[in-house]
């Protein structure tokens, strides 16, 4: 690599030149310089190599646990680094068991070594300083990702090079056009089409989470300022906001799925009863949740993914590294090679996943159902997920 003392040397000399001439030389000279993080890096894959990395995170849906032991067997060919897959049925089992450990003042060798984490919990992690970083800057393929993403904000918390940004996630409701011919494009066309047809629309039970997303999807379209979302919940009249939701599914339930009394367990839930008619929409938070459903044969081809014309609540999904992971340098090792472009691909692919990717487009070869492709409605401040499961069971968790 070039010597430091003699780069430093050069641009000094670089600075008595000419600005034309200056100009030229600054147009150059990143071809011949090493990126500064390089010589880093190695020391990292170095130090990687033959470290286990018990990588927490969802494990209800077989597509998503294949693809993830997929990737396992490429990160060992490439790099020698083992991932094992910890499925965990929420991601908060795992902040909990982080969280137990600082309690134990055990601050290395941490039985967590990554965690997909959502943007609650990331907040929680964040706050409490259990989050090793910032590393993102020093990951090779960080410079791939698409900027144009939120990937700096995560439900209104600044990521801060805390976690990596691996996916995209948009509220969607998927209709099947042979029962469904014109989909409703907002909240209100959506009340008007349960009226008309009773007891076939739904969605899943909060605290579930495609259930609280439901909720504010809904909430982002009927308040009457959006922007008081991004405030902390303990900063507004919460039940002032809210009564607008609260009035709208009031409305719902009484002609929604078992008049409100019952609600499916998750968004796979929905989707069977999707299939099955016995609902009209089911909902998902990927955008080609339907299109890989179709491909794979759970549900029939005319099944479509849509978004209210005003948009899809949006956001990113994060891979972040416990403070006391006893494998931090392996944990990067994973998070760089799922931002590659080989990794990105792969998961895009409806045969596979169809999660959406997070690299700029023109690196990858992906179907438009595999991409975020509705406008995006940013997620409300963290606080707001906890605040609406409370409001929620409040008024309907009795039924």
């Amino acid at each position: 690599m070039i010597n430091r003392i003699l780069i430093v040397r050069s641009i000094r000399k670089l600075l008595t030149l000419k600005p034309l001439a200056l100009k030229l030389l600054m147009m150059v000279l990143p071809l011949f310089m090493v990126p500064v993080w390089a010589a880093t890096w190695t020391q990292v894959e170095k130090q990687a190599k033959e470290q286990t990395v018990y990588f927490y995170g969802w494990g209800g849906h077989p597509q998503i646990n294949d693809y993830i032991q997929w990737a396992a067997r490429e990160i060992k060919r490439l790099n020698n680094v083992n991932l094992v897959h910890v499925k965990v049925g929420d991601i908060s089992e795992a902040v909990t068991l982080i969280l137990s450990e600082k309690s134990a003042e055990r601050h290395s060798q941490g039985r967590v070594d990554l965690l997909w984490v959502n943007g609650e919990n990331f907040a929680a992690l964040k706050r409490a300083e259990l989050l090793y970083g910032p590393f993102t800057d020093q990951l090779p393929n960080y410079s791939l990702v698409d900027k144009r993403l939120p990937v700096d904000i995560d439900f209104a918390t600044p990521v801060d090079g805390l976690e990596a940004p691996w996916g995209v996630g948009q509220m969607v409701m998927m209709f099947d056009r042979a029962v469904t011919p014109r989909v409703p494009a907002s909240a209100s066309e959506l009340l008007h089409y349960a009226r008309k047809h009773p007891g076939r629309i739904s969605y899943p039970q909060p605290p579930q989470f495609h259930g609280v997303t439901f909720l504010k999807q809904l909430l982002s379209e009927l308040v009457e300022d959006a922007q008081v979302l991004q405030k902390p919940v303990d900063t507004i009249d919460f039940d002032k906001v809210t009564e607008p939701l609260w009035h709208y599914l009031d409305q719902l339930h009484k002609v929604g799925w078992y008049s409100g009394r019952r609600f499916p367990q998750s968004d796979q839930h929905m989707m069977q009863l999707l299939d099955d008619r016995e609902l009209h929409m089911a909902i998902s938070f990927n955008p080609a949740e339907a299109a890989a459903a179709v491909n794979r044969g759970s549900l029939v081809h005319s099944v479509s993914s849509h978004a209210f014309q005003q948009g899809a609540l949006t956001n990113i999904h994060f891979l972040a590294i416990p403070y006391n992971s006893s494998a931090k340098e392996g944990a990067q090792v994973v998070i760089n090679f799922l931002m590659s472009p080989q990794a990105q691909q792969r998961k895009a692919d409806l045969a596979v996943w169809g999660d959406p990717p997070v690299l700029q487009s023109s690196l990858l070869d992906v179907s438009p159902e595999a991409t975020a492709r509705f406008d995006a409605i940013p997620e409300p401040h963290f606080s707001w997920h906890g605040a609406l499961v409370d409001g929620w069971l409040k008024r309907y968790g009795y039924q």
